[in-house]
């Protein structure tokens, strides 16, 4: 279960791009509460303390409650906006979240016993093609990882959703294929010698296939 957090907050009236940057020379960040069939909220956040919870990780699969003015709501950050150049948090945008509903969120993959993975210790390279998967789970029990076993595999393996223990309720969006979240790529030697054995395999199968058509 993803862990939560508070924050305090105050209805904001003024919007725009000059209001906005007024707030923050305050020390106040522009944001929004929306969705659960309400009208969207404008608020202000405390700069400060948002980074700091930003900065804990998992700010996109945690469940947070904003108090507005002594008015509390269950939401989860679903984007925000950074400085091009230093990084800061520009605004953010939160989604209200209902007891038992269900939500789309991408849930981190990590992966567990690099130093021991045989396919790693032969050479080969962990090649992730997914950071995190897309995933339907339950608002009240968000995973905080997907989590990929490395211990057994071997160069040349690749590491599809179907080989992860999903937790309860939660579903990838992605239904139709078992798609690829990492490789163990072979160690270059052996895949190139792979490739010359595959293509000498070929060549001498052409060979053959020109002989029979010219007997």
């Amino acid at each position: 279960m993803a862990a939560s957090y508070e924050l305090k907050a105050s209805a904001r009236d003024r919007v725009g791009k000059g209001a906005a940057r007024a707030l923050r020379r305050e020390g106040l960040l522009p944001a929004v509460i929306y969705g659960d069939k309400k009208p969207a909220l404008p608020i202000t956040i405390p700069l400060k303390e948002t980074t700091l919870t930003l900065h804990k990780g998992g700010f996109l699969t945690h469940i947070g409650t904003i108090d507005v003015g002594g008015e509390k709501h269950r939401v989860i950050a679903k984007d925000y906006q950074l400085h091009p150049v230093r990084d800061d948090i520009l605004h953010v945008d939160f989604l209200r979240v209902a007891k038992g509903s269900t939500l789309t969120v991408d849930i981190p993959v990590h992966f567990l016993n690099e130093e021991i993975c045989p396919g790693i210790k032969k050479g080969g390279v962990l090649n992730i093609v997914r950071h995190t998967v897309e995933m339907t789970v339950p608002a009240d029990n968000i995973p905080e990882a997907l989590e990929i076993d490395l211990a057994k595999a071997q160069p040349g393996d690749s590491l599809h959703i179907s080989a992860v223990a999903l937790p309860a309720g939660c579903q990838p969006t992605i239904t139709d294929r078992d798609f690829t979240i990492a490789t163990i790529a072979a160690p270059a030697g052996v895949q190139e010698a792979e490739e010359d054995e595959a293509a000498a395999v070929e060549a001498a199968e052409e060979a053959e296939d020109k002989e029979d058509e010219g007997e």
